[in-house]
């Protein structure tokens, strides 16, 4: 048996620790974490080792070296570029003539590797992966294995929709060497998203193995406190260096303290000075340190190098190699200062603060916010394509202008990105500084200025292979500013992308263009009108002109105020349009505001006898609507109106998309629509460029023959021409449509029981008709389904519900909304 090491990871997300470090060697009690799993695969009596580099490779060649002071013999691995998991291990073949395990250098773990190396040799199977339960399983594998322990279902870093499990994929893998043969070569390949669903694929048995013991993957700053908590919280045991003085009190070499006082788990490196009157409670500290009079340090991480001042106040934090810290600073809400970074005296860090590398912080100074990013440093920047943050706090000029930097940095130069806004003076400020960015890595902008999402969309459509950056205010929190970005199809960026720019982002790795070839300002005139004329082209004109429209909109105070109006005067409709005036302090609107809003539709719609109402969202992409009759049409019975008057106006067969949890109640009874059904997020542009209409239970439809992002201008117009086609009524289309008995619901849960929650959803439909396209889905027969989808981005779930009756629909609710009630609880 041999054993592969992986340690060719960037460790974005544990930054600013790894700004000199490769994540591999960040220590852990003055070690670097990899030398305890090189030590944990020693004791399972493997002494042949491949280690696997790439991010900083000399640093832990210069360390390990060939591994005789260890014990062990080294093999390094140096792919030419990044191949994934898998294709990176394929290219240490030639040291691989033997069955092997795979670990990862950025763990801590007191597994029992010889346990996982004995069940993988019982079962015989090609590949054994090695499993554990987690709160949170977002960024590893999900894992469902039988009572034999065979694998019967995997997914690789899922979203909340498509977690089944909180067993997850440790990263620790044990195989035949034979396995080799199915992983291509100089080929981008990973373990999870490629070889294991392969090999399943292929009929090839997977064996997965709970382990005992303690794991955890340290993959930020906050899990790497979480591991010191939990050392000196007694959950794990790992070999300290130093002399064992007393109880948990481990010295090293030339360390002197005395006159002060040492408390719980204490570790200190080799030339530690604590001076008198100190208090040390529950800290590891490296070795050159020295700490001043009367200076209180507890619950905290100090590496290298570091000099403490006097009558200090330090808890939960971590500071890196060549810190100083002056006197009387107060840190009793936690921190994280990266390396070379001064602090001045009597500076004070209000809340979890994280400081950059090489800073200065002067004299008195009161930290109230990161440096680099607000309160967000615990997770990505992006959620969906979208970065979101408090205005002018977390989302400042400052850090639009570094993002504008990192996207230009990411992108070819002289590429075109098209930015634009709403009126708001916040999104003005924040696209200006982040197009100075942009300019500044020589990427060009069409600056299409203040103007609503659907026409950037359409001029992003024209223009061929341009990404979007569009800068709003939230529709629902007036103190928080969103940015927009979407790929050439005019959707989401994806996952790939966003950890691209963040990396660039948080190295500050920015491309700076001479001066003769900084970007270009590419200014587009008649926008509006061009889009006009498109949308135009795309609606039959002659409906309208066959039937006469009388209409209620309400613009929302939004960005579409001098577009649709424009529209329906060309198709002739006679409108009453209201809100079509801007005011920034109407951009937000909660529930309640938008809910008598459509009842004001709803009104005047009656008093005039109109034919139909729309509110128009503030961005012209969402879209409500009002029937002749004053019913306000739920979301989803929108979308399955638009799939019925399709099915009525067809000359030919229409494909049409939805999402699992839109009602069923239409399912095999349209003659000229299909209706194929799937996920409700990570779709791709090819795929749905295929059908001619993409439903949803939210407000967010789109005509992927018109444009692939929701228009809720085009909607409008599109929802018109087809009942002008039909000849109906909405009123008529809405009674038509057979009754059905749905209901969804928003429960909270907090992250921390997400993972926890869809394993007891899962073991619940183990015994019933179960899916888990998206979420878990179970039916019941002629009763109903329930559907369970954690949210990506709040501490929520969301159930589905669909019955065949009132009754049903209602019991299967109050039955699965305890049973989620309880799982929180448990």
């Amino acid at each position: 048996m041999k054993a592969v090491i992986m340690a060719g990871g960037f460790g974005t997300r544990i930054q600013p620790l790894t700004t000199s470090l490769p994540k591999p060697m960040i220590p852990v009690l003055n070690v670097p974490m990899m030398e305890y799993i090189l030590e944990s695969i020693k004791k399972a009596g493997i002494t042949d080792i491949v280690i696997l580099l790439y991010f900083m490779p000399d640093i832990i060649k210069n360390h390990f070296g060939e591994g005789k002071k260890f014990g062990v013999n080294i093999n390094y691995v140096l792919p030419d570029d990044d191949y994934g998991t898998a294709g990176a291990v394929k290219q240490g073949e030639r040291f691989l003539d033997d069955d092997f395990i795979v670990i990862s250098g950025d763990l801590v773990t007191d597994f029992d590797l010889n346990e996982v190396i004995g069940f993988h040799y019982t079962k015989g199977g090609q590949a054994t992966i090695c499993l554990t339960s987690v709160e949170d399983p977002l960024q590893f594998g999900v894992v469902i294995t039988d009572k034999d322990g065979k694998i019967v279902r995997f997914l690789e870093k899922p979203g909340w929709g498509e977690v089944f499990s909180d067993t997850i994929n440790t990263g620790i893998y044990v195989f035949k060497k034979d396995v080799l043969k199915f992983i291509p070569e100089k080929s981008n390949f990973d373990f999870s998203k490629d070889l294991f669903p392969s090999l399943m694929n292929k009929g090839i048995e997977l064996f997965g193995f709970n382990a005992r013991g303690y794991w955890r993957d340290v993959g930020n700053p906050n899990s790497y406190r979480e591991v010191f908590l939990d050392i000196f919280n007694g959950l794990v045991e790992l070999p300290v260096k130093g002399k064992n003085i007393k109880d948990s009190i481990f010295t090293g070499e030339n360390s002197f303290f005395e006159g002060a006082q040492l408390d719980g788990f204490v570790v200190l490196g080799d030339n530690v000075l604590i001076n008198t009157d100190a208090k040390i409670k529950n800290c590891s500290i490296g070795n050159n340190v020295e700490i001043g009079r009367g200076t209180i340090i507890e619950n905290s991480i100090i590496w290298d190098n570091v000099k403490i001042g006097s009558n200090c106040i330090i808890k939960n934090a971590v500071f890196c190699n060549g810190v100083i810290v002056g006197r009387g600073v107060h840190i009793q809400s936690g921190g994280i200062v990266a390396e070379n970074t001064e602090i001045g005296n009597y500076v004070v860090f209000e809340k979890d603060i994280m400081v950059w590398p090489n800073k200065q912080i002067e004299e008195d100074s009161i930290l109230s916010s990161n440096l680099i990013w607000g309160d967000k440093w615990k997770k990505s920047i992006f959620e969906g394509g979208i970065v979101s943050a408090q205005t002018n706090v977390e989302l400042s000029p400052e850090l639009c202008a570094k993002l504008g930097a990192a996207l230009g940095s990411s992108m070819p130069k002289d590429s075109i990105i098209i930015l634009s806004r709403d009126y708001h003076s916040a999104s003005r400020m924040l696209k200006r500084a982040f197009l100075g960015g942009l300019l500044s890595a020589g990427v060009n902008a069409v600056d299409l200025r203040m103007t609503a999402n659907p026409v950037t969309k359409y001029i992003q459509k024209i223009s061929k292979n341009a990404i979007s950056v569009i800068f709003r205010q939230s529709l629902t929190n007036s103190l928080y500013s969103e940015i927009q970005f979407s790929d050439i199809n005019g959707l989401p960026i994806d996952s790939n992308f966003e950890k691209n720019i963040e990396r660039t982002f948080f190295r500050e790795n920015f491309r700076r263009a001479s001066y003769d070839d900084i970007g270009k300002i590419i200014e587009v005139h008649d926008i509006e009108s061009s889009y006009i004329k498109h949308l135009l082209h795309n609606i039959d004109i002659d409906s309208f002109k066959r039937n006469k429209f009388k209409v209620v909109v309400d613009l929302m105070n939004g960005t579409t105020t001098h577009i649709l109006p424009n529209i329906l005067m060309e198709l002739g409709v006679e409108a009453v349009v209201l809100n079509a005036y801007q005011n920034e302090k109407q951009l937000s609107k909660n529930f309640k505001v938008v809910q008598d809003k459509l009842e004001e539709i709803k009104k005047i719609l009656l008093t005039l006898k109109a034919n139909i109402g729309f509110a128009i969202f503030q961005n012209g992409e969402r879209l409500q609507v009002v029937s002749d009759d004053g019913e306000i049409i739920h979301p989803e019975k929108l979308t399955l109106i638009i799939i019925s008057l399709l099915d009525l106006v067809a000359t030919e067969k229409v494909k049409v998309y939805l999402p699992i949890m839109v009602p069923t109640v239409l399912d095999g009874k349209t003659k000229n629509v299909d209706i194929i059904r799937g996920r409700s997020t990570g779709l791709k542009a090819e795929f749905l460029k295929e059908f001619d209409f993409i439903g949803s239970i939210s407000l967010m439809l789109s005509f992927p023959q018109y444009m692939l992002s929701p228009d809720a201008m085009f909607n409008s117009i599109k929802l018109m021409e087809l009942l002008a086609k039909s000849g109906k009524k909405l009123s008529e289309v809405s009674r038509s449509i057979p009754e059905y008995h749905f209901a969804h619901l928003i429960i909270n849960c907090p992250f921390s029981k997400k993972g926890y929650i869809m394993r007891k959803m899962s073991e619940d439909a183990m015994d019933k008709e179960a899916s888990y396209v998206d979420g878990v889905k179970i039916n019941f027969k002629n009763k109903g389904y329930v559907l369970m989808i954690p949210d990506q981005y709040s501490a929520n779930v969301h159930l589905y519900v669909e019955a065949v009756d009132e009754q049903s629909k209602n019991e299967l609710l109050e039955e699965y909304k305890q049973k989620i009630t309880t799982w929180t609880e448990e």
